[in-house]
């Protein structure tokens, strides 16, 4: 049995069964890719498929299914693009933690899949600064890896740049190419006016006072 992850949604089971349908039951068919969403009942637990919700006994799922653990990081990591959707669609949280403490973010950055970092940007909510175990960010793998229209679109969106790893590294340390450091340096200048600009109009409101 898998562990089930304590953030976002569980996990995503793949029916090997023939068709299955009950009143309040989830219907699927063979092959079907069913998305668990909550085992809090441990007879029925509930699950999404094509974008519909409802009951499937537990004990079907446990005996007759194998499952897939965080499949928006999959999909997120392969840059498969109609997986990644399917997985939004069917509700998979777009916040979940890997083993890692890695989102599907930091993994679609860490391939350098800009088209998956686009729709996942269309997400509501969605954490662009979380650390994983070794305290790297989304950034942090887009700049390590060198793909600078990642680092771009991290900045565009507010992505943090002060945020340092284990090691005490920030994205810019990781940069592996002139154009990521310079993105980097750029945004940490501005951030640098900015603060400063903020500091001086917060003094001039003392002497005022």
């Amino acid at each position: 049995m898998q562990s089930w992850q304590p953030y976002g949604w569980p996990g995503v089971w793949s029916s090997c069964l023939g068709l299955w349908w009950m009143p309040d039951e989830l219907y699927f068919e063979e092959g079907d890719i069913i998305y668990i969403t909550d085992m809090s009942d441990t007879n029925w637990w509930k699950g999404t498929c094509k974008g519909r919700t409802g009951l499937i006994p537990s004990n079907y799922v446990a005996e007759q299914a194998e499952s897939i653990d965080n499949p928006l990081h999959e999909a997120a990591k392969r840059g498969n693009l109609s997986w990644l959707r399917e997985c939004l669609d069917n509700r998979v949280g777009v916040n979940g933690l890997d083993k890692a403490g890695s989102t599907a973010l930091y993994w679609a950055c860490h391939g350098g899949h800009k088209d998956v970092v686009e729709v996942l940007f269309t997400q509501p909510n969605i954490e662009l600064n979380q650390q994983n175990k070794l305290g790297d960010t989304a950034l942090h793998a887009a700049a390590w890896k060198g793909y600078a229209d990642i680092v771009e679109l991290l900045l565009a969106k507010g992505a943090r740049t002060d945020l340092k790893n284990n090691e005490k590294k920030l994205a810019l340390d990781m940069a592996t190419n002139a154009s990521c450091a310079s993105l980097l340096k750029k945004k940490q200048g501005t951030d640098i006016v900015r603060t400063l600009s903020n500091a001086e109009e917060y003094l001039d409101d003392e002497d005022s006072d």
